[in-house]
Formats: C-alpha cells, structure tokens, sequence
C-alpha cells in the first residue's frame, strides 16, 4: 500500500495537549490529546508552570499514538500552534529551563510600577497586564535571578516545539504580538519597549513568518518518531490565527473562536487601536492583515468543567436534548468572564435561582445558564469591537470546540443580530488551520472549506430583556467581591 503524505501537527492549548496526523487536504487520519501538566509556584499569590521536559516527551508520546493510528503516512512537514502568552526559556546549552503558560500570572504584583502604559499601548496594541509575556520574564527576573540569569533565549510555545523540532530559535509575528516587546505596527522587536521593561537584547530569537520553512526534522527526533528527516519544519503561529485561517475570511468579516478563552476578532488591513485600549491589536500569520481584538475571557473552560460535573459519562448530544427542555428563567449564571472595558475578570462567580429550589431546576438549567453567560459576555465584547470598527457584514464566523453547541450558536445569532456561519473546519480549527500553513509553506494550493452550517436570528428583541437579565446577576456579583 502507498503511503499517504501528510503532516504533523502539534496543538499546545491552555487545557491540553494535541498532536495530529493530517493529509494536505484536511483530512484528520489521527488526532491525541492528554491534558497539559501544571504546577503552582508558592513563591507567587497566583503561578502557574510547567516542566518544558515532561511537556516535550508527552508532545513525542502522542506523536507516536497518533502516526501509529494514522498508518502507512509519510510526514512531508511539521508545525506547531499554541496558546498565545505562554513562553518557555532556554539556556545556552539549549537546555529547556522553564514552561510559562498564558494563566501564568507571576508578573501580577510588578504591574503597578509601569508608568508609562499609554506607550506600552500605543506601541504593543495591548493594554499591559500580566496576562503578556513580559511579566513572566519580570516575575522570573525578580524571584529567580540565577535562573533569569541562565536564560540565553525565550519563546513561544510553538516557537519551542518547533526548535524542539529543528534545534532552530525563533519568534513568528503573531506570537510576538502577544510579549509587550514588539511593535505591531513596525512588525519588529521594539527597542523603546525593550529599554522600558529592562529586558536584555540578546535573548530575543529572530522573528520568522508564519508558513515558511525553518528548516529540517533533526535526526534524533527522526529516529524517534521513525519520520524522514527530510521533512520540514514550518513556522506555525498563535493558536487563534491558525483557527481563523482555518476560516477563510475576508477582510472586515468578524471570527468567533470559542474554545478555553474566547477571541472575538474582526480582520483589518491596517494597525486600528481603541482611543480607551479595551480592545488588542496583533499581526495575524498573513503578510497583509491585523487582527482587532476583544477577548471574552475563560468561557470554554467553564462550559468544559461544568460537563465533567453534570454530564461526565454523556456526550455533547445528551446535553443539547436535555438545554430543550430547559427555559431562561430557571437559572443565570456568571462565571468569571472578561469584558473589555473592566481592568480584571471576575474572580468569584456563580448562579442565581429561586429559593426554595424549585423542581423544576435540574443539571441542564446550569449548563444552559452557562453558555447563555459565554454568549452574553461575546455580545458585550463585540459592542466594544464595533466601537472600534464597525462591522457591516450580515454573518459572523465561528470556530473552536464551544461551537459545537447548536444552542450556543443560535443564542449567539440571536443576541448579535447576524447570521452565524460554520466550516467543515470548525471543530479542530487550530490543528487545520496548521494544514493551510503547511501547505503554504510546500507550495500547495489550499481549498477553501465548505459552508457547513449557518444560523440565522430569532427574537432579537426578547433576548436583549435576557441579556439586561444577566447585566444585572454579573452586577450583583461585582458587587458581592468589591
């Protein structure tokens, strides 16, 4: 039997870990996950970590299930995507010191000293919190001088699993982005931003762009893998990007990734900044195109914890039958979203229903009452995005695991007033979206994927009472940890 080419493809999410096997033209031979590994820094009130080892030898774990599953493949290509913040640092032996990932918030108490954040933003098209990069390097540097002192290079995730990959350093554009150190606009390293954070300069790997090839598989990891070492290694980029290549979208069509975090962005042609920074500019992994962007915080994270609880033996289908059943007044619910105009996200959440507990509450009205929350808190996001640029256009894409709920979907056409509009890609949006990459990066043209799916509002008017509903139970809550 021919051996199918196809690509390798390795996913670093907030929650998990993915490793794919798919041909050029997006057929998925073979897909693992397995949560990613964190630990707590009790030398920070809120740290996050991950051993940079422990991550690389589960990334070559389910690369091997995955090519096992895949059968006769031969890997023309490799990449990598991840979650957008998280850094990892290496020393000058290449050795991996330490894994940051972007719920990292070790840099928190260092955030007051920044003086000059109109600059920051101006500059990094973010309004400066440690969520970026930066304040992971900052908190390192305070805490752990020795091992700050070691570090010869810093990366993305994705940059780092493909040097993992390669044995080559980088920082692609849209990853970068996401540091407080580079100029969006300029498309550089920004050495006002550099000087401001004290950050030293010779830490900073080269900036590639996204779908080019960075050089070839190393020969050991060949051997592991038992792939060609002739494959390529390609440049990947931030895990929202590829999700919305993964999309197709024009310029000005506004994308919906709803998966740990949920991203509403809107593609532009040129660096837009909001006069009151609530929203976030970055390079998308294109030549040409800007993303503007506000973020309605960890959503699909609550949705996902939320099912292990009520539905852990279920699968998605159960729940759509039993959300039917269930009606918007029985319970609302706020669960620690992010609206763009609030400093920090709520930290302390919950439901709101009627006492004595009613029979007629069961474990669908806290499911329903969660993606009513995740819908709400996109809706207030996208005002403060057509604030910035309006958006004209009748439909709205949507990508990412969250969409996967057809009552989420219809809430959200419901509550915006557009169509929502799904691909065949919608599911493993990321993973895809480092197919159109890889086959860029080969020369191979890309087909558009189809239309698969798109809802279209109801009762526009009706839910704009329920969403002043949920307004009110997110202020009761504000208020309960001011």
């Amino acid at each position: 039997m021919a051996q199918k080419e196809a690509y390798l493809i390795v996913d670093i999410g907030t929650g998990n870990a993915r490793v794919g096997v798919v041909t050029p033209a997006g057929d998925i031979l073979a897909i693992k996950r397995e949560n990613v590994q964190y630990h707590a820094d009790a030398n920070y009130e809120e740290s996050i970590y991950f051993n940079p080892e422990a991550l690389w030898q589960q990334i070559l774990k389910l690369a091997a299930e995955a090519l096992s599953d895949a059968g006769e493949v031969c890997i023309k290509a490799v990449t990598a995507t991840s979650q957008r913040e998280g850094i990892v640092v290496v020393d000058r032996e290449g050795l991996s010191l330490l894994g940051m990932p972007n719920i990292d918030h070790r840099g928190r108490k260092w955030e007051r000293e920044l003086t000059q954040k109109d600059l920051v933003y101006e500059l990094s098209g973010r309004y400066p919190t440690s969520l970026f990069s930066v304040y992971k390097l900052i908190g390192l540097r305070n805490t752990y001088p020795d091992l700050f002192e070691r570090t010869t290079c810093f990366m993305s995730i994705s940059d780092w699993i493909q040097f993992k990959f390669s044995g080559i350093t980088c920082y692609e554009h849209s990853q970068a982005s996401e540091t407080l150190l580079y100029d969006v606009e300029r498309k550089k390293w920004s050495t006002e931003l550099i000087a401001l954070f004290d950050i030293p300069n010779d830490i900073f790997p080269v900036l590639k762009q996204s779908g080019t090839v960075l050089g070839k598989v190393l020969s050991e990891v060949s051997q592991i893998l038992h792939i060609s070492a002739e494959a390529a290694v390609v440049v990947g980029g931030g895990d929202t990007q590829l999700a919305i290549r993964s999309m197709e979208p024009s310029t000005n069509d506004v994308v919906i990734v709803s998966g740990t975090t949920t991203p509403i962005i809107k593609m532009v042609e040129r660096y837009v900044k909001d006069s009151n920074q609530r929203t976030w500019t970055s390079r998308h992994i294109d030549e040409s195109h800007f993303i503007l962007e506000a973020n309605a915080g960890v959503t699909g994270l609550n949705y996902q914890r939320l099912k292990e609880i009520f539905y852990p033996n279920e699968d998605y289908d159960v729940i759509e039958r039993e959300l039917d059943d269930t009606s918007y007044s029985q319970c609302v619910a706020s669960l620690g979203s992010l609206i763009a105009d609030e400093d920090e996200p709520l930290t302390k959440g919950g439901f709101i229903f009627n006492a004595p507990v009613s029979h007629q509450l069961t474990r669908g009205s806290f499911v329903f009452s969660i993606l009513w929350d995740i819908a709400c808190s996109i809706y207030e996001n996208y005002k403060f995005l057509c604030d910035v640029s309006a958006h004209e256009e009748s439909y709205i894409w949507a990508c990412g695991g969250g969409i996967e709920s057809k009552k989420l979907r219809q809430f959200l056409a419901n509550l915006l007033g557009k169509n929502i509009r799904i691909r065949a890609t919608y599911r493993q949006a990321s993973v895809l979206g480092g197919v159109f990459i890889c086959n860029d990066a080969l020369g191979i043209n890309n087909t558009t994927p189809v239309l698969l799916d798109e809802t279209f509002p109801e009762k526009h008017e009706q839910f704009e009472q329920l969403y002043i509903t949920w307004k009110n139970a997110r202020k009761t809550f504000k208020q309960l940890i001011s």
